[in-house]
C-alpha cells in the first residue's frame, strides 16, 4: 500500500494504439463476445436512469443568434459516452465523440475521437487515448460476434452497402468469424471510394476470390448469406434509408445493420427473428427520442421500437445477443431462418477494447508517461 499522491497516466496516439495492438480484430471480436456475457448479467453501467444510454449529445440549431455558434450540419454533434465495465475489465472510460462530414472537405475524418480511461475507484486517469481506430474496430467487432452465433456456417457470400471504415472493420470481423468467406458483393457512392477499398480488400484478405460492384441495394442483397449496410447518410426520413425488402432475402440469411437502415412489412413479420445488441440501449433511446424515434436515430433496432410502440411487434419478440452469447438463449435455430441484428454502439465496447490495448500498451512499454499532479493543489 501507498499513500502517494503523484498521478501519471499513459497518453496513446494513433500509431501507440496500432503498436499496442488496437488492429487485432480476432482478439477485439473476443473481447466484445466477453463484454456482451457480462452486459447479460449486469456487471456494467452506462449512463442514464436506466444505465444503458449511449450517451449525452450536443446538436447545433439551423440558425442562431450567436455568430459564433456551429450551425446544424451533416453528422454535426458532440457526444460524452461514458461507461463502467466489471469482470476481468473492472474499469470506468468515457468516450468524447466529435462529428461533422464537412471534416472530409479538409482531409479530416467525419469523426475525430478521443477516450480517457480511469481507475473506477478513485477516479484518476489510467490513459488517454487516440480513439478512432478503437472505437471503428469495436464497432465493426459487434457484427462478427453476431455472424459467429447466428450466421450459417457455412456463410460465403457477404452483400456490403457502404465502403467506408465501418465496412472494412465489419468485414473484418465476418471474415473472423466465418472463414469460408470467399465472394463479396459491394455498393458504394463514388468510384473513389470504391476504388480505394477493392485495393485494400485485395491486399488484406486475398481469400475473397469473387468480387462484384452492383448499382442496387437489391443485388447487395439477393443471393448474398450475409448482408450489412455500413453507409453513412442524412436521418429524418425513413423512407430515405437503405432498405431491406423481404423478396430480397434468401432463407438463411444474416442480416447485421451497424448503419442507417429501414426493412419493409415482410420483414415485420413474425417469422424473421430481431436480435440487438443491448435491448436497454433502444429503451433508453425511445425514452430519450421524440416519436417515431427512427426518425432520428436511423438504427434499425430503434424502429423495432416504434414497431413495439404501435402494436406491430410484440417486446418479447425482441431478443437480445447476451443470453446467445453466455449460452443461456438459442442462436441460429436452424440453416432457414432470417435473422436480422441491430447494432446501435455502446460505451462498454470502448471500455472493454480500451482497457485490453492499455494493458498491452503497458505490457509492450508503449505510449507516453505523462504527469497530472504530483500533489493536488487543492484537496
Amino acid at each position: 500500500m501507498t499513500n502517494s499522491t503523484k498521478i501519471d497516466f499513459l497518453y496513446l496516439s494513433e500509431q501507440d494504439m496500432i503498436r499496442a495492438g488496437v488492429t487485432d480484430m480476432p482478439a477485439c471480436v473476443d473481447t466484445m463476445e466477453e463484454m456482451f456475457g457480462l452486459l447479460h448479467h449486469g456487471d456494467y453501467r452506462m449512463a442514464g436512469p436506466n444505465n444503458d444510454s449511449h450517451g449525452a449529445l450536443v446538436m447545433f440549431p439551423e440558425d442562431s443568434p450567436f455568430p459564433g455558434m456551429p450551425r446544424a450540419g451533416a453528422d454535426r454533434r458532440f457526444m460524452a459516452m461514458p461507461a463502467y465495465l466489471g469482470g476481468s475489465f473492472r474499469t470506468t472510460g468515457m468516450k468524447w465523440y466529435g462529428s461533422n462530414m464537412a471534416n472530409r472537405e479538409k482531409g479530416l475524418p467525419r469523426s475525430i475521437l478521443t477516450f480517457v480511461l480511469n481507475d473506477p475507484d478513485t477516479a484518476a486517469p489510467l490513459a488517454f487515448m487516440s480513439a478512432n481506430l478503437l472505437s471503428a474496430y469495436r464497432t465493426g467487432a459487434i457484427p462478427g460476434v453476431g455472424a459467429r452465433h447466428l450466421a450459417r456456417k457455412d456463410s460465403r457470400v457477404v452483400g456490403l452497402v457502404g465502403p467506408g471504415v465501418m465496412g472494412k472493420t465489419t468485414l473484418m470481423a465476418l471474415m473472423a468469424t466465418c472463414p469460408q468467406i470467399d465472394t463479396l458483393k459491394i455498393k458504394g457512392r463514388s468510384k473513389a471510394s470504391l476504388d480505394e477499398f477493392l485495393s485494400w480488400l485485395g491486399e488484406t484478405f486475398p481469400q475473397i476470390t469473387t468480387v462484384s460492384v452492383v448499382d442496387t441495394i437489391e443485388e447487395t442483397v439477393r443471393g448474398s448469406d450475409i448482408v450489412t449496410y455500413c453507409n453513412s447518410g442524412a436521418t429524418g426520413d425513413p423512407s430515405t434509408y437503405p432498405l431491406v425488402k423481404r423478396e430480397w432475402v434468401k432463407p438463411g440469411t444474416f442480416l447485421v445493420m451497424p448503419a442507417l437502415c429501414n426493412i419493409d412489412e415482410g420483414m415485420e413479420r413474425e417469422d424473421v427473428r430481431k436480435v440487438v445488441d443491448n435491448a436497454g440501449l433502444y429503451e433508453a433511446w425511445f425514452e430519450e427520442l421524440p416519436k417515431p424515434a427512427h426518425n432520428v436515430v436511423p438504427i434499425i433496432g430503434v424502429k423495432f421500437m416504434d414497431m413495439i410502440h404501435e402494436g406491430k411487434m410484440r417486446r418479447d419478440q425482441l431478443e437480445d445477443i447476451g443470453p446467445i452469447v453466455a449460452g443461456e438463449a438459442p442462436g441460429r435455430l436452424n440453416d432457414d431462418e432470417i435473422i436480422i441484428m441491430s447494432v446501435g454502439g455502446m460505451p462498454v465496447e470502448d471500455v472493454a477494447w480500451g482497457t485490453v490495448v492499455y494493458r498491452n500498451a503497458l505490457e509492450r512499454g508503449v505510449g507516453v508517461k505523462l504527469n497530472l499532479w504530483d500533489e493536488p493543489a487543492l484537496r
